[in-house]
């Protein structure tokens, strides 16, 4: 029962650390374990799996519904649950994207305000927005703006710069 015991609190503990210090051993290794700790064997995955087994082995042996032998099955099969139970939420988790989450790209064609003046061929600031909300990005042109000039995004080269140019009307 002890050892039972053991390997549940043990598995706790590797979940709390996992919470704490979530890819710390991926990056341990200098990146020789990309891919190999991510999905089945992430350390939620196998923390779940070992606090399963301990307590599911302790709950079948406690109960005297079987020997060591078979609750250290039990808990192998609980701990497989666990384990696949955790696989699947930290997936879903990892997927919570919705088909309109903008991107940088959605600012191509888009219009805003000079913020602050573009000098050519310089950086200034221009006003966006970006599914409804205000975006402030650096601004580049090849002709000088004015504050308060409306312009029209041509190019997107970062998620925070933009290439601008004035809207002729």
């Amino acid at each position: 029962m002890a050892w039972f015991l053991g390997l549940g609190i043990t598995g706790v503990v590797l979940l709390a650390l996992s919470l704490v210090f979530d890819g710390l051993l991926e990056g341990a290794f200098d990146g020789v374990l990309d891919g190999v700790l991510e999905g089945w064997l992430s350390l939620p995955v196998v923390a779940g799996f070992v606090a399963m087994t301990g307590f599911g082995g302790a709950i079948a042996l406690g109960t005297g519904w079987t020997g060591p032998a078979g609750a250290a099955g039990v808990g192998a099969v609980a701990g497989v649950g666990a384990g696949w139970l955790t696989y699947r939420f930290g997936r879903a988790l990892m997927r919570d994207q919705t088909a309109v989450t903008p991107r940088t790209n959605d600012l191509l064609g888009t219009s805003g305000k000079v913020v602050t003046a573009i000098p050519a061929d310089g950086y200034g600031e221009v006003l966006l927005r970006l599914a409804g909300q205000p975006l402030k990005c650096a601004a580049r042109s090849t002709v000088p703006l004015a504050r308060g000039v409306e312009v029209w995004v041509e190019g997107v080269p970062t998620g925070t710069s933009v290439v601008v140019r004035p809207v002729d009307r």
